[in-house]
């Protein structure tokens, strides 16, 4: 029948195995402050800004833990079949490989002895006369209350970063409560084990049948408790324990685990079987004190809670070194020495992107390294002497001075229209087109771009000529703040890409009767002067 018990569990533990070693990561956050308690804070902080280089350790959840399985007396009479038993417990760690465990548990053991004995009867069996046969038998409850250390074997690990099994050992001191029964009488009158005893060709399985067909259930006699030896608490019988053992747990998720385990445990009793002496085998009716003190074990399966807010899977769960590994691999926290890249002509322009590497020092460049020509015409703005050169000007000489053509002789409309004049004061660069964006998005789509591109071309052709960039929205302070995106956006383009002077634009943002979604661009007028305006409210961007 033991075959059968151990076969049982076996099976349980295979089935288990199986749904539960591809589980959930067991990693967590090291710099979460809402994990760490108010004692580990100062490490925590200290940590965080580099002063030190080892986390604090996390604040951790409580394991609750019940179980239930078979329970055996270990002891002067041959046990039966194990009967029940169950237990529940509480777990705390102390770090990642120690933890504590309060732990409860009752068990109900039954005994029978299939070889007979003739004298030394214990006091349960006193009523007998000396030389008849009797079998000694019992039915023990026991309680035992022990505090355990545990130790997990295998959370540390150097080549994963969790594991979804976990192995312990097990030792602990505690103390047991019990009582013991014998089944000495049918009813009031003695057993005649004359019958059983008799049959000199009997075996054991023969005999314990005979015995069961004979027997009753009742357990209605005290078992031995050796006078007034016997250790008391609580006016109860007790011992105290000690107790050695091992498990294996799987992990079902973060917060749920099952838990395969075997207890046993030594005590200073010789009474839990209800009798002191023993039979030496093949000496029928021999009255022996046994040497050894009585046992018991603990064959249990169970299922354990990880209980707590604010608080990691208990730390016999998690590997200690995952945040180490991770952190080499993928710096997060890491200290790591700020890159120095060559700039070897100092414009700002890494030499890697830089596309002229040997700019003179102090000249203007573009976001490619490349000296400025705001005016397009081939000198650049650090040798440039006339920075804005009109296109009918061009081409000009080695330092950039255009050769403009002398007016005209005579004060005509053609001759005005020619040198840049048009009706009502304007510079000839005509109607201009608008500027969409979608959403609050401040980057310039492919079609903006390329409007903004035909506006450089006419700029170029209108050298004299000045636009005003206008945004529109005045509500509050984040459409003000749009707008002023927006416009900065247009003027920059131009800038930067299309090569055009950053005083040939007026800067304006924030106006009223527009579209909030569009920005115009207008010819400039004789009161609009080029301008650098600061954001109104830098703090509130969060566009791209």
């Amino acid at each position: 029948m033991a075959s059968k018990k151990y076969s049982f569990f076996t099976g349980i533990l295979c089935l288990f195995a199986l749904g539960t070693f591809a589980q959930t990561t067991t990693g967590y956050d090291v710099l979460d402050s809402s994990l760490i308690s108010k004692k580990n804070l100062p490490q925590h902080n200290e940590f965080k800004n580099n002063a030190y280089p080892f986390p604090a350790k996390p604040r951790d959840q409580w394991e609750i833990g019940v179980k239930v399985g078979s329970f055996a007396v270990s002891g002067d009479i041959p046990a039966t079949i194990p009967t029940a038993g169950f237990g529940v417990h509480v777990r705390k760690a102390l770090g990642y490989v120690f933890s504590v465990r309060a732990e409860y548990l009752y068990g109900m053991a039954k005994g029978l002895n299939w070889k007979s004995r003739t004298n030394g009867f214990s006091s349960s069996f006193s009523r007998y006369t000396a030389g008849t046969p009797i079998y000694d038998n019992y039915k023990t409850t026991l309680q035992d209350f022990s505090i355990e250390g545990i130790a997990s074997l295998n959370n540390i690990k150097f080549h994963k970063d969790k594991s979804s099994v976990e192995v312990y050992l097990i030792g602990g001191l505690g103390a047991a409560f019990f009582s013991s029964k014998v089944n000495a009488l049918n009813g009031n009158a003695l057993y005649n084990f004359a019958s059983v005893a008799g049959n000199s060709n009997a075996n054991k399985k023969d005999t314990k049948k005979a015995l069961k067909n004979l027997l009753d259930d009742s357990y209605e006699t005290s078992g031995e408790s050796n006078g007034n030896q016997q250790q008391k608490l609580f006016g109860l019988p007790f011992t105290p324990t000690a107790s050695v053992g091992a498990g294996l747990a799987f992990k079902l998720s973060k917060r749920i685990n099952l838990a395969l385990e075997d207890r046993f445990s030594f005590t200073t009793t010789d009474l839990l079987d209800g009798q002191r002496y023993q039979n030496i085998p093949g000496v029928t009716g021999a009255k022996t004190l046994s040497g050894d003190k009585d046992a018991f074990n603990y064959l249990t399966v169970g299922l354990n809670i990880n209980l707590g807010k604010h608080a990691i899977e208990p730390l016999w769960w998690v590997n200690p070194l995952d945040y180490a590994y991770n952190e080499i691999n993928q710096p997060k926290h890491m200290k790591l020495p700020k890159p120095v890249l060559d700039d070897a002509d100092g414009d700002g322009i890494t030499d890697q992107f830089d596309q002229e590497p040997n700019t003179p020092a102090n000249a203007p460049v573009d976001s490619h390294g490349v000296s400025r020509d705001t005016d397009g015409d081939g000198v650049p703005d650090y040798k440039d002497k006339e920075l804005v050169t009109p296109t009918q000007c061009q081409p000009v000489n080695a330092d950039g001075v255009g050769n403009c053509p002398p007016p005209a002789c005579c004060n005509t409309l053609d001759s005005l229209i020619k040198s840049g004049w048009r009706p009502g004061g304007t510079c000839g660069i005509g109607d201009l087109p608008s500027v969409s964006f979608k959403g609050r998005t401040i980057a310039l789509s492919n079609d903006a771009k390329a409007v903004l591109a035909g506006v450089a071309e006419r700029m170029r052709t209108n050298a004299q000529c000045r636009v005003a960039v206008v945004g529109y929205g005045e509500s509050n302070k984040a459409a003000q703040q749009l707008s002023w995106d927006r416009v900065n956006a247009v003027i920059n383009y131009m800038v930067e890409k299309e090569g055009l002077s950053q005083d040939r634009f007026v800067f304006k943002y924030g106006q009223a009767e527009g579209a909030a979604d569009t920005v115009d661009l207008k010819e400039a007028t004789a009161d609009d002067v080029p301008n650098s305006v600061p954001a109104p409210s830098p703090n509130l961007r969060r566009r791209k």
